[in-house]
């Protein structure tokens, strides 16, 4: 029994409970208690019941609870993404590694090769780059279209906010070259009424329908609002209504508020801020003189019968006069909020605004009118407007992990990331990392994991290094197909382990590379694949692993088994490759000599090729290739040679050479030494007792003895 549930970073939860609340006590008295494992593949924990077997009363953990069926419930910290999740992850990736291969050229970092605006410049391109594909997102998941795969794992609603929030970023922290020093509230009247339409077109619509709209409660809410977003279409179309107002007063005032809305100055349209800063005093003369006249007004005038229209003239004025308390409680009480104000206040208030001016005027007007507590995507809002960085990666982490990670690694980009000195983590790395351990819940996206951890650090490369080392390599889902697996055999690197070794290689990870190496080489010894698994030892320079698979291959022949001679070959190109190798050890090498040399004889045996057999063999004693324990077995298999007719396969010097080796073994073997030198010939000839080994031999012996005999005859 399995379940898998979504838990929190600071509380594991599983249903149904593996122990009800306040009863954990009881299970250590039974003499259990829970244990967890991490998974190396995706960092899911296994949470069970185990024993505790304490060491004060035993018969504890003799609990009837052990004779139950326990379950295992598997959890993890993050619900891996779906199919469409992970293509955004991917797809955005693609922004980000090239984000990282700008800010490490050594141009970019270079104070001298570009200036701040241009590497500003460079960074915002894709910047936007990012909001443009978030954009296109939430268009995508808006879409109402039938799913094959359900519903989405984040909705629509979830990847607006991310637009919203990266745009402002945008709009904020990385303006245009040359504006970064300009007035701000233009671009943020353009980012608000993009994304947060107020008033709506549908409220226009029926109020244009209307013989008399300013009869309607919602005519002088609309008109206002629509002035202070700048909606200059839609203002002076419902001013102009009022010539129709059966108040003379309004209709002389409204042409002259026509005449001010349509000439308000904007920085766009001047060649230099001094400009604009003098057409904007002259604006707001223009508007004091509307006041003057607004002011004179007599008090029986100022009601139509529905509405104290001169009160909601004065309002409007107010607000083009630049009142920040006006501007503050007409924003209030038409449902607008702070973000209202703080993008009126650039425009109205105090037009030549710049960046760092809107912090503080931002947070003055947060304490007045706080954001949302309960809204993520204002929170972060909020601390974008007042300059709070590290308050806007908190709350960006909370609403998606993706969003943090990203927005700091542009606050690090441009250097707006403070990073104490004595910190193991930059807030940065922090992020990017926190955003890194979710993508790893998702194993097929380990490429891109590693990529954002190498960018951390050591701290962050040290944890690329385990996720590189526990890859699954696939070797046998690879091998299911005949084409592959072929080029496998042959020693092309194909698949998993191909973009494995290019990422070692590409962050110059050679311990890493040699790790995988290592463990591409145990699979392909499960798989019998020798060749493959050698060359894999010789590249990570695993002169023990080579070893092993040495011994592998003569346990094939000491198993009798027919491919013995095949298997023997495909390692026997690294001899003439290892001959050169400065920091090789002797002993892994000729064992590796021996086991060529040693097949290259049994293949002549099969073949029948017995004067090159012969050869083999004598030279095989003569330079001493065997190992201790593989001495009696090839002068055991020296009989068939010995016995050979009808010629003389060896010369009464090689015989001898053959008899010398023989009594070698006898004398070890009679002080003590049989396990060591009998061990390999008794796993083959099937044979225990060391007497009936000592047997074995004698054949060789007799062989000999025969061979000895007919050299005599013929040299008589």
């Amino acid at each position: 029994m399995t379940r898998t549930e979504r838990i929190g970073a600071s509380e594991e939860s599983v249903v149904p409970a593996i122990v009800e609340s306040g009863e954990f006590s009881e299970l250590v008295d039974e003499g259990q208690t829970i244990s967890l494992a991490q998974s190396p593949l995706d960092g899911s924990l296994g949470i069970f019941v185990v024993p505790t077997h304490t060491a004060e009363d035993p018969t504890k953990a003799h609990s009837t609870r052990l004779n139950e069926e326990q379950p295992i419930y598997f959890v993890n910290q993050h619900t891996p993404p779906s199919a469409e999740r992970r293509m955004f992850l991917a797809d955005t990736f693609a922004i980000f590694s090239a984000l990282r291969k700008l800010v490490t050229a050594p141009e970019f970092q270079s104070t001298t090769s570009l200036g701040e605006d241009r590497r500003v410049a460079y960074v915002r391109k894709l910047a936007i780059d990012f909001v443009n594909f978030i954009k296109e997102c939430w268009i995508h998941a808006s879409r109402p279209v039938a799913r094959p795969g359900g519903p989405l794992q984040f909705s629509s609603d979830h990847y607006r906010s991310l637009y919203t929030c990266f745009s402002l970023f945008v709009v904020l922290f990385i303006p245009e070259e040359g504006y970064a020093n300009a007035p701000v509230g233009d671009e943020l009247m353009e980012w608000q009424n993009t994304h947060f339409i107020e008033p709506s077109t549908e409220e226009g619509d029926q109020l244009s329908g209307l013989e008399k709209p300013w009869e309607d409660d919602t005519f002088w809410p609309y008109l206002t609002r629509a002035i202070i977003r700048g909606l200059n279409k839609a203002s002076t179309f419902f001013l102009s209504v009022l010539s129709g107002h059966p108040s003379e007063e309004i209709q002389h005032l409204t042409e002259t508020l026509i005449s001010l809305i349509q000439s308000q100055p904007r920085l766009d349209n001047f060649s230099s801020e001094k400009e604009f800063a003098l057409s904007t005093r002259r604006w707001k003369d223009k508007v004091q003189a509307l006041r003057i006249g607004l002011d004179r007004v007599p008090e029986s005038k100022r009601f139509d019968g529905f509405e104290n229209w001169w009160e909601r003239l004065s309002d409007i004025v107010g607000v083009l006069e630049g009142r920040g308390d006006v501007l503050k409680r007409v924003c209030e009480e038409q449902g607008g909020d702070w973000k209202e104000v703080c993008v009126a206040w650039g425009i109205f208030v105090d037009p030549r605004m710049r960046r760092d001016d809107l912090f503080e005027t931002a947070k003055d007007i947060i304490a007045e009118m706080p954001s949302d507590p309960t809204n993520l995507e204002d929170n972060i809002h909020a601390a974008m407007f007042s300059g709070q960085f590290e308050e806007t990666l908190h709350s960006s982490s909370q609403l998606d992990l993706w969003l943090s990670a990203h927005l700091s690694e542009f606050m690090g980009a441009t250097g707006l990331l403070q990073v104490k000195e004595d910190a193991d983590l930059s807030p940065r790395d922090f992020h990017i990392l926190e955003y890194a351990e979710y993508v790893y819940c998702d194993h097929a996206l380990w490429h891109i994991t590693i990529e954002y951890m190498y960018s951390c650090g050591e701290i962050g490369k040290s944890r690329g290094d385990q996720i590189l080392e526990r890859v699954p390599l696939r070797f046998f889902q690879q091998t299911s197909d005949h084409a592959t697996a072929e080029r496998i055999r042959s020693g092309d690197v194909v698949g998993v382990l191909k973009e494995v070794n290019e990422a070692c290689l590409q962050h110059r990870r050679e311990g890493v590379r040699r790790t995988v190496c290592k463990i591409a080489a145990r699979n392909f010894v499960q798989e019998k694949n020798y060749g493959l698994a050698a060359s894999y030892c010789t590249s990570a320079e695993d002169w023990s692993g080579l070893g092993h698979i040495v011994d592998h291959v003569l346990e094939e022949y000491v198993q009798g088994s027919a491919f013995f001679v095949e298997h023997a070959s495909s390692i026997a190109p690294l001899v003439q490759k290892l001959s050169t190798q400065p920091n090789l050890s002797g002993v892994f090498y000729y064992r590796l000599i021996f086991v060529t040399r040693f097949a290259r004889l049994q293949g002549l045996l099969r073949r029948k090729e017995y004067a090159d057999a012969a050869s083999d063999l004598v030279a095989i004693v003569r330079e001493d290739m065997a190992p201790a324990s593989w001495w009696a077995v090839v002068l055991y298999d020296s009989i068939p040679l010995l016995d050979y007719e009808p010629k003389l396969l060896f010369s009464s010097s090689e015989a001898s050479l053959l008899l010398r080796k023989l009594e070698d073994i006898s004398i070890k073997t009679s002080q003590g030494a049989g396990l060591e030198y009998l061990n390999v010939l008794s796993r083959r000839v099937h044979v225990k007792e060391q007497a009936d080994l000592l047997k074995e031999l004698k054949l060789v012996r007799l062989a000999l003895a025969r061979y000895f005999a007919r050299c005599a005859v013929l040299d008589g």
